[in-house]
């Protein structure tokens, strides 16, 4: 049983966004997973600038694993905290490469266990690219869970979770993460949220509302 407040807020998400989708551009499991660690601290389209480069030169995790760090460095030098994400994806290509025979494992425990790959990128790489049905807490999900009442102000992301986990049907979250991520991308702003064409005004705990 979904409780009333959820239900209109998932009602709500999806009369605001129906289409929400993944904006990272990727054409198979190596390439999100690279993706989703780049775009930690930094705009989706600033990641899908730099990674079609990035890709001709490095188009597998065995070619990013071997790669000269330089010239990783080089093709993703726009990105913020180039030198550790560059670091990490390769740390990242080479535990696929030598440890799972180049495929992109389809395991919570085992995506962790990559360098750069946290919980949030690890249920990202499994809803895009397997379908498991997973709810990553980004700084958007974060942010609207906590507005909206879904989570306490002081929860954890891994809290955060595990209550969207509980309020949301499972087979709702994939949706509902990409619909909350377009929610807090396009409407409801970290600074300057545009309240007066929110529907979830009466419900939502933030102290400064544009009104």
């Amino acid at each position: 049983m979904i409780a009333k407040k959820t239900q209109q807020i998932l009602d709500g998400l999806d009369e605001l966004f129906p289409d929400a989708h993944c904006e990272l551009v990727h054409r198979n499991s190596y390439e999100m997973a690279v993706a989703v660690v780049l775009s930690a601290q930094t705009t989706d389209a600033s990641v899908n600038k730099v990674t079609p480069g990035l890709f001709e030169q490095f188009p597998d995790a065995a070619a990013l694993a071997s790669g000269d760090i330089r010239q990783i460095e080089h093709c993703i030098a726009s990105l913020g905290l180039y030198h550790n994400k560059a670091k990490a994806i390769q740390g990242m290509a080479q535990g696929i490469h030598e440890r799972f025979h180049d495929e992109v494992p389809d395991t919570m425990d085992d995506l962790v266990s990559l360098p750069g790959v946290g919980r949030k990128c690890a249920n990202v790489i499994l809803s895009e690219c397997y379908g498991i049905p997973s709810l990553a807490v980004d700084t958007h999900v974060d942010r609207i869970s906590k507005r909206l009442r879904l989570a306490d102000p002081d929860d954890t992301v891994y809290q955060v979770e595990q209550k969207l986990r509980k309020k949301i049907p499972e087979e709702r979250w994939i949706k509902t993460h990409h619909q909350m991520i377009f929610f807090g991308r396009y409407l409801c702003h970290a600074r300057n949220p545009e309240c007066a064409r929110c529907p979830f005004v009466s419900i939502c705990k933030e102290k400064n509302k544009n009104l």
